[in-house]
């Protein structure tokens, strides 16, 4: 029952970190029927393309060894030595079909899943060899799907096989009186003709076994809002110890750019809700910023000013466009040149007269 409700919990799609946990796990979509489907399509490619081959080298293999039949010895090394030759003919005669086959079964994992490496699944666990752990998979959902699944193919394979062979039941019966050589060829087209129908037939099982796999894989990667949370805060941190971080930071920032303000040639305010401070040297391209800031950070801003003797020019409209545009310690942009070197020319002449803007 607690299992039961835990999983009723998880109703949240996976992360793409779950995703690649459970790919680490060798936890992937798997499909028996995709595999099958594969050797199947690759076996009727085998015998539409290379049973002509293959029968041609054993035939000649088997004429050879009947024809010649008086002259082999079977004495000493000489019957190891037949042995080695006949297997080296089969295995040259069987080789690329046998290619085709294990090409097949191999491409029918890669295109469920890429390539994992995992001995998660080779681990020993108990409930393996358990027999509660036994009974109960014999019962569970996938048990039942597989038993479907064989039932369907049954009824499926058997029906078209049954569809094709039944308009050759004549010919099939007049074998025993046929030339072995035309048995052959008509041997072939059945078998053709049943391997290609086999191979439609299990197409449409193994798309629906794989779907069903699929979202069966992906409902056990879903996961619970308190484990999606706890894997934010593993990822991202504690949002409570990054908020003091950034508090931090911002406190040290500000700190920093307070310690600037006495270099600042003016201070252009709103004149309460923003104060910008402005560096200028003769010989600069153009003023820098030094400090910036609205309300709280623009009072203290003009406290270290006065404090300083920094002049303070009021000029809202430039203070306002000034804290949009510019950043701290970046020089003021070009469209903003002519009416901070107004400023900037207004409190040096001030300062020449002997008086102050503030």
């Amino acid at each position: 029952m607690a299992e039961e409700a835990d999983n009723s919990d998880k109703t949240e799609d996976p992360t793409q970190k779950r995703l690649d946990e459970a790919l680490e796990r060798g936890d992937v979509v798997k499909s028996q029927e995709v595999n099958t489907w594969f050797v199947i399509a690759g076996a009727t490619l085998v015998l539409i393309q290379f049973a002509g081959g293959m029968s041609d080298g054993l035939t000649t293999t088997m004429r050879g060894l009947l024809a010649n039949a008086h002259s082999i010895r079977m004495d000493g090394p000489s019957l190891p030595s037949l042995f080695q030759k006949i297997g080296l003919e089969m295995l040259a005669a069987v080789a690329v079909p046998f290619l085709v086959l294990t090409v097949a079964a191999f491409v029918g994992n890669i295109v469920q899943h890429r390539l994992v490496w995992s001995y998660d699944a080779l681990t020993p666990k108990f409930s393996k060899i358990s027999p509660m752990a036994g009974m109960k998979r014999l019962f569970s959902k996938q048990a039942l799907v597989n038993l479907a699944k064989g039932l369907v193919k049954i009824v499926l394979i058997g029906s078209v096989l049954t569809g094709m062979l039944w308009p050759e039941w004549g010919r099939l019966e007049g074998l025993e009186l046929t030339d072995p050589a035309a048995i052959l060829p008509l041997t072939y087209t059945l078998a053709v003709k049943l391997m290609t129908a086999v191979a439609a037939m299990l197409a449409a099982v193994a798309a629906a076994d794989y779907l069903f796999q699929f979202r069966d894989w992906y409902a056990r990667q879903k996961m619970s809002l308190q484990e999606i949370k706890e894997e934010y805060r593993q990822n991202e941190g504690d949002p409570v110890i990054k908020g003091k971080m950034k508090q931090l930071r911002n406190t040290k920032q500000r700190r920093r750019m307070m310690q600037k303000v006495p270099k600042a040639a003016v201070i252009i305010t709103n004149p309460t809700h923003y104060a910008i401070a402005l560096e200028y040297e003769r010989g600069m391209e153009a003023p820098i910023c030094v400090a910036k800031g609205m309300d709280a950070v623009a009072l203290k801003i003009r406290e270290i000013g006065a404090k300083h003797s920094v002049p303070i020019v009021e000029n809202p409209p430039l203070a306002r466009a000034l804290h949009a545009t510019v950043e701290i310690d970046e020089p003021i942009p070009p469209e903003h040149y002519k009416a901070v070197a107004e400023v900037i020319g207004y409190v040096m002449k001030l300062r020449r007269t002997g008086l102050r803007p503030n």
